[in-house]
């Protein structure tokens, strides 16, 4: 007889173990076995709330996605100003939190999943479009109609800098890699008010 009202509980655990299983991996080359074991249940519970281990990798980065989002209504809740709601939206980003090798992995393995897979293509569709419309109102008071171009090249290098994170010590800092972000902001707004 199943326990009632660990379902929340079992599955939070199988993301997390999800997460952490891709990124010790550093791919999708991880079983669902092999996840349910490190989140204490068994595998066929696993496939019971996940089925495929693609629904299961859905999942984790639903979850990777939330928590950022949330991390941005708050800095955006708190920032006055366009510049700080720019800050706010670079600094979620580069949290420490989602600035974690796991969770880097499971990005760049989304990354990978959303060329095959119609869900997590619009998964990423839509993250990429709530990032950029966050940049754009951000930067419209401050760079006018270079808003999202500046968004546009923002996202880019947001993403390029996870990917050399990724390569095992190519990366930086978390901290140095916001302010890059922000010293390239500022170049382009230098250059939009000439």
């Amino acid at each position: 007889m199943p326990k009632l009202g660990m379902e929340p509980i079992r599955r939070a655990a199988l993301v997390k173990a999800a997460i952490e299983e891709i990124g010790e991996a550093g791919s999708l080359d991880v079983t669902v076995s092999q996840i349910a074991r490190r989140a204490g249940v068994s595998s066929a519970l696993a496939h019971h709330y996940f089925g495929a281990k693609d629904r299961l990798f859905l999942a984790a980065m639903r979850h990777i996605l939330t928590v950022f989002g949330a991390q941005v209504r708050i800095g955006l809740e708190l920032a006055q100003g366009p510049r700080a709601r720019l800050e706010a939206i670079v600094a979620a980003s580069f949290e420490a939190g989602n600035f974690r090798a796991e969770v880097i992995a499971a990005w760049l393995n989304f990354y990978v999943q959303a060329q095959t897979s119609d869900e997590a293509h619009r998964l990423l569709r839509v993250y990429q479009r709530r990032l950029r419309s966050n940049l754009v109102y951000a930067l419209r008071p401050l760079a006018g109609a270079r808003a999202g171009t500046i968004a546009d090249s923002v996202g880019a290098l947001i993403d390029g800098l996870y990917l050399r994170h990724a390569l095992r010590g190519a990366g930086m800092e978390r901290e140095a890699a916001a302010r890059l972000v922000l010293d390239h902001v500022d170049r382009e707004l230098r250059e939009a008010r000439k």
